[in-house]
């Protein structure tokens, strides 16, 4: 069993016992609740800790829709109020924050937290009161193993899934130019390892060869040992379970190794735009892949407004905005979306209209089964002359990928 697993078990019985002695708490609404009153919306972020970068991106995605939802009259009438609250990339500090969000600050609606790590102790929080839980991140297995009616993640599809498009592409090439062994250096988290897993399991059956796999613990501070080990099998492609640091860390530790393989790729970390390139140097970003639900000139539904909407309340340019801010305002669309087509807000009439049809948002059309798995796919994307472009599928592309992936910058 993995610390997160026994931490998994901890969290449900650390949950159970405060259940026992809060009670349920009210959500009942009619309609859309009295106009005269806030939409009030809770939300647990990381905005400290491991995953900082992310949490702030996710807060700047429900803002931005708070804001540009409450300058068109707000939810049936109702103007938008977050209550967003830190949880220092704390899985039990999530769960108290959520106990005081539905208890103390008695929210209308809850929103999620960023990483499968929190999402699943929140989620039961959610769950044991009745409310509808869409959440822009953590869509790893056990989240989904839960089966929690009320769950639904706001991404194309469930995270360990994300890759299946970068092993698509692999298979697509020539014969040649495929790679032909492979290392797997993989963060223990129960996001980025069952992903790099499942590319490893895709690839060793289309007789891809696994020369080397690590899993290092979350607190691991030096990784150059995993990385000295890697380059010293030289293997075609590396794939990098990745979050954020420890994904800086790798790209970091390969240049200084002076140790470039053909293909390199990372379930996160290289997705942000902004965050990626000022920790590893923009040189060095080239060719590296990573897979996205958004991306700069996307069409999907409200994603030029939401661009547009970013890049003025936030500067930058299109490509330098986060996906998790997308994920985040994705996550709005969706109550927005309900609220319209029902003329209701309250947490059941949530989660009864999003098991049933397509809704669609910045990041495509989204349909849930019942466990709150989404049915879509994601888009590769590759690092080419400091921006992030989508590769592949095809359908989707703005760019040709680069194969095999260029030297290091410096």
């Amino acid at each position: 069993m993995t610390h997160h697993h026994r931490l998994g078990l901890s969290w449900t019985a650390g949950i159970a016992a405060v259940f026992l002695v809060a009670g349920c708490a009210s959500t009942d609404m009619s309609s859309g609740g009295d106009p005269s009153r806030p939409l009030l919306i809770g939300a647990s972020v990381s905005l400290t800790g491991d995953f900082s970068d992310s949490g702030k991106a996710v807060q700047r995605g429900y803002q931005l829709w708070a804001k540009t939802v409450n300058a068109t009259g707000g939810i049936l009438g109702r103007q938008v109020k977050l209550d967003i609250v830190d949880d220092a990339s704390s899985p039990s500090q999530v769960v108290t924050n959520y106990q005081n969000l539905i208890n103390k600050d008695h929210v209308d609606l809850t929103f999620g937290p960023f990483s499968t790590l929190l999402t699943i102790p929140a989620s039961q929080v959610a769950e044991r009161y009745g409310y509808a839980f869409l959440a822009p991140a953590g869509g790893g297995p056990a989240v989904f193993q839960q089966n929690l009616h009320d769950f639904f993640f706001v991404q194309p599809a469930p995270t360990v899934q994300s890759g299946d498009v970068f092993v698509n592409y692999l298979l697509s090439l020539p014969v040649d130019q495929q790679p032909k062994t492979a290392a797997y250096a993989e963060l223990d988290d129960p996001f980025a390892a069952p992903l790099a897993e499942n590319i490893r399991q895709k690839l060793e059956a289309a007789g891809v060869r696994t020369v080397y796999k690590q899993v290092y613990p979350s607190e691991t501070m030096d990784l150059m040992p995993v990385m000295s080990a890697i380059a010293a099998r030289h293997p075609d492609l590396v794939v990098g379970g990745t979050q954020n640091q420890d994904a800086y860390s790798q790209v970091k530790d390969l240049v200084q190794l002076k140790f470039n393989p053909k293909f390199l790729f990372q379930s996160n970390g290289a997705n942000s735009p902004s965050d990626f390139p000022n920790n590893v140097g923009i040189a060095n970003t080239e060719g590296i892949m990573t897979p996205a639900d958004w991306f700069a000139g996307s069409r999907a539904a409200g994603s030029p407004e939401f661009t547009h909407d970013y890049l003025e309340a936030y500067g930058g340019t299109a490509e330098s905005v986060d996906d998790s801010s997308a994920e985040a305002y994705a996550v709005g669309q969706v109550i927005a979306d309900v609220a319209a087509k029902t003329n209701q807000i309250d947490n059941v009439t949530i989660t009864n209209s999003l098991h049933d049809g397509t809704w669609p948002t910045i990041l495509g059309n989204l349909s849930w089964s019942e466990n709150g798995a989404p049915r879509g796919q994601f888009t590769l994307m590759q690092w080419q002359r400091g921006s992030l472009l989508p590769v592949y599928p095809l359908t989707s592309s703005m760019g040709r990928p680069e194969t095999p992936k260029p030297p290091w910058g410096g």
